[in-house]
């Protein structure tokens, strides 16, 4: 079973019912600020993890080297 799983359960209406209270919490001037910021922070998350796994791939290959 997945995190998001209950997004299957919802329909066209629901999603357009939470669309409508996140404009009307934000509005539509801030919306576009918070999706860029949420975008930065994703792709720093994905660069960070994509660092760590190349720094571990080197790590294990020096590690066989020594072998």
């Amino acid at each position: 079973m997945t995190t998001l799983g209950f997004f299957q359960n919802m329909g066209g209406g629901s999603i357009i019912l939470i669309i409508l209270v996140i404009l009307l919490l934000f509005g539509a001037k801030r919306i576009p600020e918070l999706a860029r910021g949420l975008g930065r922070g994703i792709r720093e998350f994905k660069d960070a993890t994509k660092e760590i796994q190349e720094d571990l791939e080197e790590g294990l290959k020096d590690k066989k080297k020594k072998d």
